[in-house]
């Protein structure tokens, strides 16, 4: 049983490291540490911005569109980590 929590914790310790690797933060002086989106979607938001600001498109469609991609990217990453913590109860 022991080594069972053992093998457990150091999966937890796994996946915990696994997430900080992936995620990016800045340091400010008043506001502290500010967790960044990933490289790829800053450059998605910097394009929506981009289009808006050239009015290719309106800026509610930029924000709706970026609103909806935000969205859509925390449902997957909540979907990921149920699923991760299932597998790890098994």
């Amino acid at each position: 049983m022991a080594q069972r929590t053992s093998e457990a914790d150091s999966q937890s310790d796994a996946v915990q490291r696994v997430r900080e690797a992936h995620s990016f933060a800045v340091q400010l002086p008043i506001l502290g540490r500010v967790p960044l989106p990933r490289p790829e979607q800053l450059a998605f938001f910097a394009a929506i911005g981009l289009l808006a600001a050239v009015e290719i498109i309106e800026w509610p469609v930029a924000l709706t569109i970026a609103a909806g991609h935000i969205l859509i990217t925390d449902q997957h990453n909540r979907a990921v980590q149920e699923i991760g913590e299932a597998l790890e109860g098994a």
